[in-house]
């Protein structure tokens, strides 16, 4: 026992390492970095601030990666949900690949977001006014420009909708000397000395280069590791039932016995079934 509590330390040991190294190269870009930047308020404060332009915008509350679902069970996990002092709402989203970043993800993200804001019997007219800002690593629209707005228009009048529901892409390839592209310009530094943000200058220093930071982001990267181990026995359990549930089928067992025998449902066996003789074809 002592042996093995040994080896599973020693293993705990290298995998930290190796974070210390992969920590080196985060940016804000990098999601699981930017998640424990925006854990400070000032952090996500700021960089709301440079976006709406409102340097008197104050964020009273936000949640970190949460888990939003639909009527019919569909989810998707937001990076940072954030109420202001005004009531308005904010999903922000670091989004590397432009495949996360699509127009119609971003409708989906504002559908859910006032899903999961009133409660029941409340009136629609108590829908706050929101946004879902997608801060990407390419210019996801392709028109050059470093910020897109987009909102609902009436096109016979040319008028706005008025339904307070606002989208805004930003590209974080512009990189000028404004405010925002500076904003753009530190989110893609991997050292605290590289930023113009003091703010955002300040949380980079505190995650790489101090003690408790470090070892917060090791745990961070720890859970990550656990939870990828955890899946990937799932997966093999999985794999074990199908092969065990083709087998049965070989053998002329009827789906349903299948199904209660290897505790999965009888679409799974079905499904299962029916990709084998495909690959046979």
């Amino acid at each position: 026992m002592a042996d093995e509590n040994t080896l599973l330390n020693s293993d705990l040991e290298s995998r930290y390492e190796k974070y210390k190294g992969i920590i080196k190269n985060f940016t804000l870009m990098s999601d699981i970095f930017m998640r424990n930047v925006f854990k400070k308020r000032e952090c996500l404060e700021y960089v709301l601030q440079v976006i709406m332009k409102k340097k008197d915008l104050h964020v009273i509350d936000q949640i970190i990666q949460k888990d939003y679902k639909n009527l019919q069970g569909h989810s998707a996990v937001m990076d940072c949900v954030a109420r202001d002092s005004t009531g308005k709402q904010f999903d922000v989203e670091i989004q590397q690949d432009n495949e996360g970043a699509s127009p119609k993800r971003a409708r989906y993200h504002s559908g859910l977001m006032d899903m999961n804001t009133l409660n029941p019997g409340q009136d629609f007219e108590k829908l706050p006014e929101s946004y879902v800002i997608f801060i990407t690593r390419d210019d996801i629209l392709g028109y050059g420009l470093p910020i897109y707005h987009i909102d609902r228009q009436i096109k016979e009048l040319n008028e706005a909708f008025q339904d307070e529901a606002h989208i805004i892409y930003v590209n974080s390839r512009k990189q000028d000397d404004t405010e925002l592209g500076r904003l753009m310009h530190d989110l893609h530094c991997k050292k605290a000395d590289e930023m113009h943000s003091p703010i955002l200058a300040k949380r980079m220093y505190e995650l790489k280069e101090t003690q408790k930071g470090v070892e917060l982001m090791c745990h961070e990267m720890e859970k990550i590791y656990s939870e990828g181990m955890e899946s990937g026995e799932k997966r093999g359990e999985l794999k074990a039932k199908k092969e065990t549930a083709l087998s049965m089928a070989e053998e002329g067992m009827n789906i349903q016995k299948i199904a209660r025998l290897v505790k999965v449902s009888e679409k799974d066996v079905q499904k299962w079934i029916d990709e084998n003789l495909c690959a046979m074809k």
